[in-house]
């Protein structure tokens, strides 16, 4: 059987297309080719990368991706999905090419003020959700 290729996009690729991408791979990787990727590559941000340890699932060699790479090399994606929050939703890249097109209005992580323990309390309803929302997808494409 061959996987279909989901990609999750943001502005920076540094939070929640990182966690979508990471919850995919863990829970369905066997049947998904996942990728995501920014309108630029920002820095992982390490909250996220905590959040995610949190709940059991390890984000080793993630790093920011620029979409236009992908576009770049002709890579073609069943789905896209964005995840930008609805603030941002104009901004938030459009991929080229014929998929199915989702959006995940979702808050940015790095847009969580306070101490490091604040912005983690903050980022775990987003990456729950995010899973809630992975969790979804793969039983729709069951």
């Amino acid at each position: 059987m061959e996987k279909k290729r989901v990609m999750f996009i943001c502005i920076h690729n540094s939070g929640r297309s990182q966690m979508g991408e990471a919850f995919l791979r863990h829970l369905a990787g066997d049947r998904f080719d996942v990728s995501s990727a920014g309108i630029e590559a920002g820095k992982l941000n390490p909250h996220v990368v905590r959040a995610m340890e949190e709940a059991g699932v390890s984000m080793d060699g993630h790093f920011a991706k620029k979409a236009q790479d992908y576009v770049d090399r002709g890579e073609h994606f069943d789905y896209v999905i964005t995840v930008c929050d609805e603030s941002n939703a104009e901004r938030c890249p459009m991929f080229p090419g014929k998929h199915v097109r989702m959006h995940w209005g979702l808050p940015d992580p790095s847009a969580i003020p306070g101490t490091d323990e604040e912005k983690l309390a903050g980022i775990r309803p987003i990456r729950d959700d995010i899973e809630k929302r992975v969790k979804e997808f793969i039983a729709a494409e069951s």
